[in-house]
């Protein structure tokens, strides 16, 4: 998984005992600034476009190859035990109302290098149907996370945060709540020259700007109605810039756009989801200790803890997702939740590339 964070890869190898995931190994790859640089590029209209996509996807491909035999020596595991790889590809435009998302990958080169199937373009079909081709990973979260007895949610702080509402009584649902890390590191990143914001120390120093928060809460993605989702297109430096007059210093700022993250989410699962009794987050977000606070603060009734207590590692929860998702693949089962994405039906999601 290489999310939109553009940080690196995760991989995780994977395996499945009566459909329980088991992970054997894990590999964290790092981007370049190179390749960071190029898929940012990507992001907004550009020159030669088709050109500079189509290299960075065999650049990709080749990192990803690097990822897969970098877990497979950690596991001291040959890659003709492998079934499949489950890559989802880089995101660079997610346009579903425009019918397409556009992850970046060269499956057949990546399959070529490894020697093992890939299993890539997961959004396509459903989106094909109708859906928003996003968030897949509910489907995964109610296959591993649910509790007969219990009413959780699953919220996933990645570059966005989405949602499952894991609710005993009632169908699984999910979206996106809106920007999870995006705008914390994209502000931290231009004021300290730094990637991310190392557990939201530096938020933690400065206060909240309640008049800024309110002018970006007052976006029109807070107030639509699922199912959907989002990505940069939304939420971007520049769509912050314009609600800054400069008088506000870097640390309330992102003081403010870690509580934006903490309230867009919380005023999600009360809107939508009712009263659970856990929230249980994954993703790089919950090493935020500011945004972990804030979270237990507008949810004081809820248990605010990582996927750990579930059995789940928070860092590789969606790593094993899309190992999940390519397995149903292979095995010909559906894989997204037309409740969630919005779809007309269940689908078969992917495209397989055999070794």
């Amino acid at each position: 998984m290489s999310g939109t964070s553009l940080d690196g890869i995760d991989a995780a190898l994977v395996e499945f005992i009566f459909e329980k995931p088991i992970i054997l190994a894990t590999h964290w790859q790092p981007y370049s600034p190179s390749i960071k640089h190029r898929a940012l590029a990507l992001q907004a209209p550009g020159s030669d476009e088709i050109h500079q996509a189509a290299t960075l996807s065999n650049s990709l491909a080749a990192i990803y190859a690097e990822t897969v035999h970098a877990v497979l020596a950690k596991a001291d595991t040959a890659s003709t035990a492998i079934t499949a790889i489950g890559c989802h590809g880089q995101t660079v435009r997610h346009q579903p109302n425009q019918g397409y998302s556009l992850q970046l990958n060269n499956p057949s080169l990546l399959a070529e290098i490894t020697k093992i199937a890939v299993v890539a373009d997961f959004r396509s079909r459903d989106i094909s149907a109708g859906g928003q081709g996003a968030p897949l990973v509910p489907s995964f979260h109610a296959e591993v996370f649910s509790q007969p007895d219990q009413h959780n949610v699953i919220l996933n702080i990645g570059g966005f945060a989405n949602l499952t509402d894991l609710n005993p009584v009632k169908p699984v649902r999910g979206f996106d709540c809106g920007p999870g890390n995006v705008l914390m590191d994209a502000w931290t990143e231009a004021n300290l020259g730094l990637p991310y914001d190392k557990d939201g120390q530096w938020a933690a120093q400065g206060k909240v700007l309640p008049g800024l928060l309110n002018r970006l809460l007052d976006t029109d993605f807070f107030h639509l109605t699922p199912p959907k989702s989002c990505g940069r297109e939304e939420f971007h430096l520049a769509w912050l810039e314009q609600f800054l007059d400069q008088s506000e210093s870097a640390e309330d700022v992102q003081a403010t756009l870690a509580e934006l993250t903490a309230v867009s989410a919380t005023q999600a699962i009360i809107r939508w989801c009712g009263k659970p009794l856990g929230v249980y987050v994954c993703g790089g977000g919950v090493h935020n200790m500011t945004l972990m606070k804030r979270l237990q603060h507008y949810l004081p009734r809820c248990l605010i803890t990582s996927t750990e207590l579930l059995g789940q590692p928070p860092d590789w929860v969606e790593a094993v997702a899309f190992a999940w998702l390519a397995r149903r693949t292979v095995n010909g089962l559906v894989g997204n939740l037309p409740a969630v994405t919005g779809a007309s039906d269940s689908r078969i999601l992917g495209a397989i590339y055999p070794v």
